[in-house]
């Protein structure tokens, strides 16, 4: 029986299935209303999460549901630094009605983003305007905040505001670095020490020098290893390739050798290390911290750690995340690939930088491009929280070239990264938009967004020393991917596909992005008439993509 034959067969089966299957009712109890603070409204008790507004020297909380801000019109100001830009002018108890003498209108945490990159720029001149209410009354005020510049088309590359910010940045996690405030958690502090790496600037490499030595001598962990041991090996073998100093080798032999040895014998991590007989113990394969482990034990290679075993290892490693390459988002752990979202909780970013480290460029250009198309409210999310969502992102993505980077910047991580910084340069934490913070409460993720900032200086392999071997995308080609990962959010997922013609939905089944293909084919189920037959006209087609399209859709 033919594919066609076995697809006609099918359908009337699944026909049958879906008119028995009743949709469920979503769960609607502990469901917060929109407060109006004008009007007497309260921050919920539960909700302890706000944002940093930028380098104002303010936080607020916006209100959110189902992981967006969009039903929000108002910013609650919760605290306000003492000698910011923001003092004397806001107080705690404060609303935001607005920016630049208009009134929110869609997001107020992407328009007072946006705003504040405005503000940053030579044509806003440093002034920040504000709507602001106070006790019934309303009122215009304006912030003074220092000049930075705009991002350039292809930023980070060739772009004075992401060098000053970087410059900046840098100095201010120096001070902490230097009075021990880097933070508790070993991933933190290694990603502190190597944006300062990647700074390139020799004023740094004392600090970094003394990070790379608690890493190789005072760093152990019983718990949660292979989460750690990524990140610290990171920091030691580029730390060792970027300067020469070899005495920190025995440290990352040492950890190295663990990690190739505490994998399983199908080439996976878990939480912890595998247990004796080669399987993973609690529940199983957990790629968010194996891939990190992949490529630390890449460069740890590099760096000179030779064994058959961290050979071994890698290639296990590179051979199960093969299987996604062309076929979704690296799952959260032995599953189906992902195609819900274009990038799962930055996994892609992170295949992406251990393929085009192992110079297999099929790998490198697929997971970069998904990469590029994940931004918005995809990027804004992830399991626990988006800390690694961030991290990975820009690695990822400038491996298809500054363009790709500045269409990004342009649509997400510009406001995203101005929103996030204060007014000292650091960059805390933003999490999702819930109710209650998440998983990473509390982390510095100053390195992470410097790191971002570092791709044009090329100085470690993690912001790009070795050259990409994935295809450069001129501005048209980045552009369309940035198209490929609208229309969605965990509010609203189906409504800009279904205003797509059948003609246009056809036509997007057969895009190279499982994830467009994914939504078409949900879009194309809605409709009350399917197009069966020019479905099965595509099953014919000589692109790949089409024919999977098309198996999507029936």
């Amino acid at each position: 029986m033919t594919l066609k034959n076995h697809l006609l067969a099918a359908l009337s089966t699944f026909a049958m299935v879906a008119a028995l299957a009743a949709p469920a009712m979503a769960e609607q109890s502990g469901k917060t209303t929109l407060p109006d603070f004008t009007k007497g409204g309260k921050i919920p008790a539960r909700a302890t999460h706000d944002w940093n507004l930028g380098a104002t020297g303010l936080r607020g909380w916006i209100f959110c549901d189902e992981l967006v801000t969009t039903d929000a019109r108002q910013i609650a100001i919760t605290q306000v630094d003492k000698d910011s830009p923001a003092d004397g002018i806001l107080a705690v108890g404060d609303v935001i009605l607005g920016v630049g003498g208009k009134p929110f209108s869609y997001d107020p945490r992407t328009e007072f983003g946006k705003a504040l990159t405005l503000a940053e720029s030579a044509a806003g001149g440093g002034e920040l305007a504000i709507t602001r209410w106070r006790k019934g009354k309303t009122a215009e005020v304006v912030l003074k905040l220092p000049v930075l510049g705009s991002f350039s088309a292809t930023a980070p590359f060739d772009c004075a505001k992401s060098k000053r910010i970087l410059e900046q940045g840098c100095k201010a996690l120096a001070e902490k670095v230097a009075k021990s405030e880097h933070g508790e958690d070993p991933i933190v502090r290694s990603l502190n020490a190597l944006a300062l790496l990647a700074s390139g600037d020799p004023a740094y490499l004392p600090l970094v020098k003394r990070e790379a030595e608690w890493a190789a001598t005072d760093f152990s962990e019983d718990t949660m290893k292979t989460w750690y041991y990524g990140y610290v090996m990171l920091l030691l073998s580029e730390y060792v390739m970027a300067t020469g100093d070899e005495s920190v080798m025995p440290g990352l032999r040492r950890l190295a050798l663990e990690a190739a040895r505490g994998q399983s014998a199908v080439g996976s991590w878990g939480h912890g290390f595998a247990i004796p007989g080669g399987r993973l113990g609690g529940y199983g394969m957990m790629n968010s911290p194996g891939v990190p482990l992949t490529i630390a034990l890449v460069l740890a290679r590099e760096a000179g750690v030779k064994d058959p075993a961290m050979d071994l290892a890698i290639e296990r490693s590179a051979k199960l995340l093969r299987f996604y390459i062309g076929k979704g988002a690296i799952p959260y752990g032995d599953h189906h690939p992902c195609v819900a979202v274009h990038d799962d909780n930055g996994k892609c970013g992170m295949a992406a930088v251990l393929f085009n480290l192992l110079g297999e460029k099929e790998g490198a250009e697929f997971f970069s491009r998904v990469s590029v198309a994940s931004h918005g409210p995809e990027r804004d999310c992830g399991h626990c929280g988006n800390f690694f969502n961030i991290l990975w992102a820009m690695p990822g993505v400038a491996l298809s070239g500054p363009n790709a980077t500045g269409a990004w910047m342009n649509e997400f991580g510009g406001w995203y990264f101005d929103l996030a910084r204060r007014w000292d340069g650091t960059f805390p934490h933003q999490g999702p938009p819930e109710f209650e913070q998440d998983s990473y409460e509390g982390w510095d993720a100053t390195g992470s967004y410097l790191l971002a900032c570092a791709m044009p200086l090329k100085k470690i392999y993690l912001t790009g020393k070795r050259p990409s071997i994935a295809p450069q995308l001129d501005a048209a080609a980045a552009k369309s991917l940035i198209d490929d990962g609208r229309g969605w959010n965990s509010k609203d997922q189906h409504s800009a596909y279904d205003k797509l013609s059948e003609a246009q939905l056809l036509e997007r089944l057969g895009s190279w992005a499982p994830t467009v293909r994914e939504r078409t084919a949900i879009a194309l189920e809605r409709r009350k008439e399917a197009p069966i037959s020019a479905l099965l006209k595509m099953l014919e087609s000589p692109s790949l993509e089409a024919r999977y399209g098309a198996c999507q859709a029936l």
